[in-house]
């Protein structure tokens, strides 16, 4: 089954990829000739991750899935949230929103936050929703190289490192992406199998 994923995003595209089992096969907007961004101009996650995927569905026709995640700390009122791709200055700058983010939590000792990953998948023309939480805190310092994003200032519960520190193979058992891809992959499964009778 081959799926067009409405990003651009190799770091997302990659993560995804790592996390598909054999049946699958994810490709990115690039990869399915689309040169384009789609807009994200909605103040929710679903929002935007609906106008993704129908963007690209009227475009190509093809079943299709886009995701929107964003970071949300409990001590700023659920920002970055929705706008945690573009939080400093309006453009994917993972640097400047990390310097930001962590300016705004000095001397906040709730430092409770969770990523939320919201998968809009579009198939034979119908649209259907799955959601992936992952709860966590924000440190105090960037710590890891590893990931992308705001994954070297936030630590998964029940873990003892930063996303950043994980290798991808552990970062993906606790992923709030790969939480909403199982959603997804289990209903592909039920979808796929033949009906009874």
């Amino acid at each position: 089954m081959t799926l067009v994923f409405a990003t651009n995003n190799i770091n997302k595209v990659k993560e995804i990829r790592s996390a598909l089992e054999a049946g699958f096969e994810i490709i990115s907007l690039k990869e399915a000739g689309i040169d384009k961004e789609i807009p994200e101009p909605h103040d929710t996650l679903e929002a935007n991750a609906t106008e993704k995927s129908k963007t690209i569905f009227e475009l190509t026709g093809r079943d299709c899935f886009s995701e929107d995640t964003g970071l949300e700390v409990d001590a700023l009122g659920g920002a970055p949230g929705v706008k945690s791709a573009r939080y400093a200055n309006g453009e994917p700058q993972y640097a400047d929103n990390i310097a930001k983010l962590l300016d705004k939590m000095k001397g906040i000792a709730n430092r409770k936050a969770r990523f939320r990953t919201v998968i809009s998948l579009i198939m034979n023309g119908k649209e259907t929703l799955f959601e992936g939480v992952c709860e966590g805190h924000i440190t105090e310092e960037r710590i890891g190289t590893e990931g992308f994003g705001y994954d070297p200032i936030f630590i998964p519960e029940g873990a003892g490192q930063t996303f950043a520190e994980m290798p991808l193979d552990e970062k993906k058992k606790m992923s709030h992406r790969t939480r909403a891809l199982v959603q997804l992959i289990d209903w592909l499964k039920k979808e796929q199998q033949p009906a009874a009778g």
